[in-house]
């Protein structure tokens, strides 16, 4: 009876074996093509900049006014160091406002105890509905820098409060606990100065666990101490030198990161604002750009800029990760179901026909067919009917393949930025490339699988976040949970 009920469901395992054999040949085949992309890109790019320096920018004074937007809710272990960078940013013409949600811890007494806040008026330049603001703050000792205090509504409401009272013609979003390095705002607003269609561009985040952090800017930079967080090192390499550059050297850039990302801000305005309503404003937001102005036809350029760099602090723990991952998840599959018109739709151009589709078919859904494609790959061996050929292909497209890619993003990054001078670090970036693959990657399209899971059923928290705090000289600061907002 067992015998043959294993004979019935056969052919529908072989089936969905063929299945997920394509489907890695698939996902690595781009992978593969993005690094291609990528790697000529980074030398293009490198070339130009060699031609402009950015002395020269400041010196020219052609740069446009732009307001820093960082929300912030239960950021008391970094806003100060963070707000601190973001007043010693290299840029002529330039305001911070820093939107307090709603924090129940003390970032709000922090920062008006660190840049004496005094209470002041300032009026919207756009209507768009947020949770009651409550006080509106400037330094007496930083003019640039004001505070808004509301109510709680979330990272996107919180966005679009400072959006609501935002003066200058371009904005930059990031994270109130993301670290800018001083000449990356004149970085990422180079693509708005060389091509007047440019909507929105998106910067590099690198991991900011294990280096050193000093008066808000990191001067030490090394690899992370935990695991965990090295294997996040080699993601972002791979997910930002490999896979963005690489999608806009094909003009489709469909992901800005949350973390540190500048547009036009009339733009964003008529495109009615961050949505409310998604876990993933980010991606939401970029998406939706493409299809106003594909739709309104609006000449318009999306672009990513490898080295204007945002430091982030990542999270170090299995649990806190996971919850990050299911939510990414969540987010990135609200921002393709409520597009969903645009898929195959040649009214889009390379973003209907191409970027859209990849992440809707290879990212959205790929997470279930991967993690049914280790089940059946396991449950096929118990069974003895998997073929060496299978075998070695599945071996060849999820594990070996998957190594190679890693160790190609590595390289990009030694070719192009180096920012990991220490040997040591070098090494240890490679070896993560051969072990990642064999648990961590497991791990990440089971928690990928769960955010699917998750979405269908409904699920609409944030989650908590850890924060550790940033390194100070040679000294960790003292861990201090606080509920935040990560990025994607």
């Amino acid at each position: 009876m067992t015998s043959g009920w294993i004979e019935q469901l056969l052919p529908v395992l072989i089936g969905f074996n063929a299945l997920v054999i394509l489907y890695f040949l698939i996902l690595n085949s781009a992978y593969l093509l993005t690094s291609v992309f990528a790697f000529r890109a980074l030398r293009r790019y490198a070339n130009r900049l060699e031609s402009v320096a950015v002395d020269e920018l400041l010196n020219d004074r052609v740069l446009p006014p732009v307001t820093v937007l960082a929300p912030a809710y239960n950021e008391a272990v970094n806003c100060v160091e963070s707000v601190r960078a973001l007043l010693g940013l290299r840029y002529p013409d330039y305001e911070v406002l820093v939107v307090n949600d709603g924090s129940t811890d003390e970032t709000l007494e922090r920062l008006r105890e660190a840049f004496e806040l005094r209470r002041v008026p300032r009026a919207p330049t756009a209507e768009l509905p947020t949770a009651e603001v409550r006080g509106v703050y400037r330094s007496t000792t930083h003019p640039r820098l004001w505070v808004i205090d509301k109510e709680n509504g979330g990272k996107a409401d919180a966005l679009n409060a400072g959006l609501a009272l935002c003066r200058t013609p371009l904005f930059c979003a990031i994270d109130a606990d993301t670290l800018i390095e001083r000449d990356a705002l004149i970085r990422i607003s180079r693509p708005f100065l060389e091509d007047a269609r440019t909507v929105a561009a998106g910067g590099i985040i690198r991991i900011a666990n294990g280096s050193t952090v000093e008066s808000g800017r990191v001067t030490g930079i090394r690899l992370p101490r935990k695991l965990i967080a090295r294997f996040q090192v080699l993601e972002y390499l791979r997910a930002f030198l490999s896979a963005r550059m690489g999608w806009d050297a094909l003009d489709a850039t469909l992901v800005i990161s949350g973390a540190f990302g500048m547009f036009r801000r009339p733009t964003v305005v008529d495109a009615g604002g961050y949505a409310t309503d998604t876990v993933g404003e980010d991606m939401e937001l970029v998406v939706r750009l493409h299809r106003h102005c594909r739709e309104r036809e609006i000449p318009y350029r999306i672009r990513f800029v490898p080295d204007p760099v945002a430091w982030t602090e990542c999270p170090e723990s299995l649990r806190v990760l996971g919850r990050q991952r299911d939510r990414w998840q969540r987010g990135l599959m609200e921002s393709l179901w409520r597009h969903r018109v645009m898929l195959f739709n040649r009214r889009y151009g390379r973003i209907g026909w191409l970027a859209f589709p990849y992440f809707f078919l290879l990212e959205m859904i790929g997470p279930v067919i991967e993690a049914l494609g280790y089940v059946a790959f396991v449950v096929t061996i118990l069974l003895g009917r998997a073929s060496p050929s299978y075998v070695v292909a599945f071996l060849l497209l999820a594990v070996v393949f998957g190594i190679a890619l890693s160790i190609a993003a590595v390289a990009l990054e030694e070719l192009s930025f180096r920012r990991y001078t220490q040997g040591g670090d070098l090494a240890a970036l490679l070896g993560l490339s051969f072990v990642e693959t064999i648990g961590y990657r497991q791990l990440n399209t089971w928690w990928r699988f769960r955010g699917v899971i998750s979405k269908l059923r409904g699920v609409r928290s944030w989650g908590i976040m850890d924060r550790q705090g940033f390194e100070s000289g040679a000294a960790a600061s003292e861990p201090s949970p606080s509920p935040t907002e990560s990025h994607r």
